[in-house]
């Protein structure tokens, strides 16, 4: 095992939640609601996806880099107020870190909202960060994770991706990692070379390293 990448939304910080309400409240400046049920359609998703989906359904006219510029100003205030880190998270980090293990980031979230999460924590755990901005594709495609594989200097087959999101999944399937899936909103299957667990807190370094098999 050469690295271990992790999500950032909804598997190292309970920030789906949060991404409901300011969904919600942009939404509302748009004349129209919003239920989780719209929520379900962009999980793992883009900021370009997320928008475009909200003005599809609202009818606004508003531009898209306007709604983009409210969700970005609303999530990063939201979060800089402190973020929740998902159970077990942090153990593993730093389980990983004792062992000199490299770890990564990898998000479709933009760098700026990236940013916010990393203030609480803790920039200096990840050796490389990949966000929206890093990349031309982001999740499903497999680019953001054959990024971070190429800006740590190791084979993707030798990584072990842990996700929450069926985009993520995919994304890291395609790249050729390993996947550990903590299904958040929307149902995981198990699959060969995937590991789907309840949550971080039932899984260590050497369930990790089991998943590699070059």
């Amino acid at each position: 095992m050469q690295a271990v990448f992790f999500d950032m939304d909804g598997l190292l910080v309970d920030s789906e939640r949060v991404w409901l309400e300011i969904e919600t409240e942009v939404m509302a400046r748009l004349g129209a609601e919003w239920t989780s049920e719209h929520q379900l359609h962009l999980v793992g998703g883009s900021m370009e996806r997320t928008v475009g989906y909200m003005l599809a359904v609202s009818g606004s006219r508003e531009s898209a880099a306007t709604v983009a510029g409210w969700m970005v100003a609303g999530m990063v205030e939201r979060l800089s107020r402190g973020v929740s880190v998902m159970p077990g998270a942090a153990e593993l980090l730093d389980a990983l870190r004792g062992e000199g293990v490299p770890v990564g980031l990898v998000t479709s979230s933009l760098k700026e909202i990236a940013d916010a999460v990393l203030k609480g924590v803790g920039r200096d755990r990840f050796d490389v960060i990949v966000t929206a901005g890093d990349v031309s594709r982001t999740k499903p495609d497999p680019e953001p994770y054959l990024t971070a594989s190429r800006l740590l200097g190791v084979e993707p087959m030798c990584c072990v991706v842990l996700e929450d999101s069926p985009n993520g999944v995919a994304a890291a399937t395609a790249a050729g990692c390993a996947v550990v899936a903590v299904p958040s909103l929307l149902a995981i299957d198990s699959a060969p070379g995937r590991l789907v667990v309840s949550s971080l807190q039932d899984v260590g370094v050497a369930d990790l390293r089991a998943l590699i098999t070059v």
